[in-house]
């Protein structure tokens, strides 16, 4: 992995630590709609990789197969980060990396544990990330645009930009 490419790897782990839940973003099917949810994330690797626990009935899954084209909006309120992560997903149904991704927690969601017959992962390999980081607190974040109303200058939302990987 080049340096660049592996540095912005490691801005991506650490904008969206701590962040569990995200949209996921599809292109639905026989529309020209976009078609997002709320997933939860089971894991980012050390490459970007994003791993995601699905149904394998659930139409994402048919929309993921007829467009392996889809976006991640994050918001990360904690830290004050944004992101739009655009990448290309699959479909996995490998037990074994199921497995190493399972929290009980997911027991919500397939009873069946491991054993679910419907339970399928979806891997999205990240292209392009935007994003816009105004990492400040909150109190902070809060004073500066209250200082922007009272100045009349316009409010620095913090820094924004793109990353290749």
């Amino acid at each position: 992995m080049k340096q660049e490419t592996s540095q912005n790897v490691e801005k991506l782990i650490e904008m969206v630590k701590g962040v569990r839940v995200c949209m996921l973003i599809t292109n639905e099917q026989n529309t020209e709609n976009l078609s997002g949810r709320p997933m939860s994330i089971s894991k980012i690797d050390e490459d970007g990789t994003i791993w995601f626990f699905t149904k394998a009935s659930s139409p994402k899954v048919d929309e993921i197969e007829e467009s392996k084209k889809v976006s991640i909006a994050i918001t990360n309120e904690s830290s004050n980060n944004y992101l739009m992560i655009h990448g290309s997903a699959s479909l996995v149904n490998d037990k074994t990396q199921m497995a190493a991704l399972w929290s009980s927690i997911l027991k919500a969601w397939f009873p069946l544990g491991l054993d679910d017959p419907d339970m399928t992962l979806i891997k999205v390999t990240p292209g392009e990330v935007n994003y816009w980081d105004s990492s400040s607190s909150k109190m902070v974040v809060l004073f500066n645009i209250l200082k922007a109303i009272v100045t009349g200058k316009e409010y620095d939302e913090g820094e924004h930009g793109k990353i290749n990987l």
